[in-house]
């Protein structure tokens, strides 16, 4: 189905993980190097924070400030009240790659994947981990041998839902009570794990490359296929049920809006940093979705 879409904004570089958040659409603009919010029109754009090493992943801790991922020196940054960045979690023993998206529980807790190998410059896949960080600001590994962590959910009976983006799989953990996660199992599968001798074996060999996603009232999940051009409904058990397909590339979608159905997509003609950073082709559209 190709979705009657609005552009929310026009003329960035490449948008990732929009949030919801006190009534505005928040978006971090990779290139350069801004957190973004904006009413669902797109009026009234606000820099919300400059992180000149990357941002990435979005969240807040139950006292409201904000939680950015910074990816290229690996930390964790916090906005404080008055509005500077301070330091909140630094992850760099537990990773050499970028870091990029995260989930933000209700409780502060943060989990945070990583590339696992340098994507833009066409190294060799490799595993990677995910990161847990607690509300002080203390981290631990609590998944390993994972191919490109990526979005991130909440299922409605509490499970992490963590898509795969180069393993043609979304996985799926149990949380223990203290954050820890349990054995990986899948969630959904789009085709075998694919020959990672290279980057263009792996991308080759996808069906579907999981990455941005949002979950659903009934626990389906809306999830961005970095190859092809849409945003896939998936369902555990029965797998793609519906597709949204645009004219561009798509990397991420949240729900927003009044009334939570509006579901808000990145888009880009590509991932490829080195156009990307040269250009300014990145929106960030909206699509009502029925209740």
């Amino acid at each position: 189905m190709k979705p009657d879409a609005t552009v929310v904004l026009d003329g960035y570089t490449y948008f990732e993980c929009p949030r919801w958040h006190d009534g505005r659409v928040w978006v971090s603009d990779f290139y350069t190097f801004e957190v973004l919010s904006a009413l669902p029109d797109g009026s009234d754009v606000r820099v919300e924070a400059t992180v000149p090493q990357q941002p990435s992943g979005l969240g807040w801790l139950p006292d409201g400030r904000l939680l950015v991922v910074s990816m290229r020196d690996h930390t964790i940054l916090r906005r404080e009240a008055d509005g500077t960045l301070v330091v909140h979690a630094d992850l760099s023993e537990h990773v050499s790659a970028h870091l990029n998206d995260m989930l933000v529980d209700p409780d502060g807790r943060a989990y945070v994947g990583n590339f696992g190998f340098d994507l833009m410059n066409g190294g060799t896949p490799a595993t990677a981990t995910l990161i847990l960080v607690d509300p002080d600001g203390s981290s631990r590994v609590v998944a390993t041998d994972l191919w490109f962590p990526n979005g991130m959910a909440l299922t409605p009976d509490g499970e992490l839902l963590v898509d795969e983006t180069v393993a043609n799989r979304i996985s799926v953990f149990s949380i223990d009570a203290d954050g820890g996660l349990g054995e990986r199992r899948d969630w959904a599968t789009f085709g075998d794990i694919p020959d990672m001798t290279s980057i263009e074996t792996a991308i080759g060999g996808l069906s579907l490359a999981p990455d941005g996603c949002a979950i659903d009232t009934d626990g389906s999940l809306w999830v961005a296929d970095a190859l092809g051009g849409r945003i896939a409904h998936v369902v555990a058990g029965q797998g793609v049920v519906d597709q949204l397909d645009f004219d561009s590339g798509v990397f991420a979608c949240g729900f927003g809006g009044e009334d939570g159905r509006t579901l808000f997509v990145c888009a880009a003609p590509d991932f490829d940093e080195h156009a990307r950073k040269v250009a300014r082709d990145g929106k960030l559209l909206a699509v009502q979705l029925p209740a």
